[in-house]
């Protein structure tokens, strides 16, 4: 089949590299306009666009789909079908309506939950321990349109949103092409979503990074994981803003559970592979850091340059 593809980011490219591969033909990509990027904040091409010159492919980058002009400019390339994949907008039902047998989406998570911006990091965050892709059909309503297919995956107690994206990307791009070649069968059911079952993946904002240690070690665990590699959790430490990085739950003692009497965000002991910090509830070890404007350390490291100790308070970043 004839394919316009839309996407984005780096979790875009493998699907496009794997139609690239397959009996199928990308005739244009529609990206999002080049941004400015990085500490620099230079002009650059995003990932999906990068693939797409290098193979030669027609690259469309409209500030607005609507206009009459972009829909005539993709009706131009004669499309069977569409493929979206964190293309970063709704899309208007004019061009929904381009490609003949419409648009289908590949979505990093197992709808219904985690419908929206966010799913790989929200279901870290929430301490999901199964998460996947679902191939489904794109209507105007967000991310609620039937299934064709979906693709379980594992989420492991450590891995952060960063790990989990690029697996679930190269799943997603495997079930992808697969899904085309089923549709061009004409083999592929569609069911409709179970609407009791919808949760939100919101758009992560900086007061993601705040961390609330009233909660529990394991909830703040899953939160660092889940921030990863933005907005990043942080903290205050001697008037210094300090990144977490990575954490661990601490094997819990009686002593380490929040009776209400204990301070919570004070370290409470300083091993030689972690900061041990009091949460509402158990220890959390802070494994892994970095000192704003420097490199990430280990713990190791931070300890024996920085000297941290047990009763140093890690204050929360005010978020403006």
């Amino acid at each position: 089949m004839r394919v316009l593809y839309l996407g984005t980011p780096q979790f875009a490219v493998p699907t496009l590299a794997a139609l690239l591969r397959s009996s199928h033909t990308v005739v244009g990509v529609v990206t999002q306009p080049d941004r400015a990027r990085g500490r620099g904040h230079h002009v650059t091409f995003a990932p999906v666009k990068a693939l797409a010159l290098e193979h030669g492919l027609s690259v469309l980058q409209p500030e607005r789909l609507r206009t009459p002009e972009v829909v005539a400019e993709l009706r131009a390339l004669n499309a069977d079908i569409g493929v979206v994949a964190a293309y970063g907008k709704l899309l208007p039902q004019s061009v929904l309506d381009v490609p003949a047998r419409g648009m289908i989406n590949v979505h990093a998570s197992l709808l219904p939950r985690w419908r929206g911006a966010a799913p790989i990091h929200r279901a870290v965050e929430a301490g999901d321990t199964t998460t996947g892709v679902t191939i489904m059909r794109v209507v105007l309503a967000l991310d609620a349109g039937p299934m064709m297919r979906r693709v379980d995956m594992p989420i492991h107690s450590e891995v952060t949103s960063e790990q989990l994206e690029h697996a679930l990307a190269e799943a997603g791009a495997e079930l992808l092409v697969s899904t085309l070649d089923q549709i061009e069968a004409g083999v592929v059911t569609e069911t409709a979503q179970d609407e009791s079952l919808v949760t939100y993946a919101s758009r992560l904002d900086r007061r993601d990074s705040q961390i609330d240690w009233s909660r529990s070690a394991r909830d703040i665990h899953n939160q660092i994981r889940g921030m990863h590699p933005w907005p990043l959790t942080s903290v205050m430490w001697r008037g210094k803003r300090l990144i977490l990085r990575r954490s661990a739950v601490a094997v819990a003692t009686n002593s380490d559970v929040g009776d209400g009497l204990q301070p919570v965000g004070y370290v409470r002991m300083v091993s030689s592979d972690a900061l041990h910090v009091q949460t509402g509830s158990g220890l959390l070890s802070i494994t892994e850091v970095q000192l704003e404007g420097r490199r990430t350390q280990t713990i190791r490291e931070f300890i024996n340059g920085a000297h941290p100790a047990v009763g140093d308070r890690f204050e929360p970043v005010a978020i403006s």
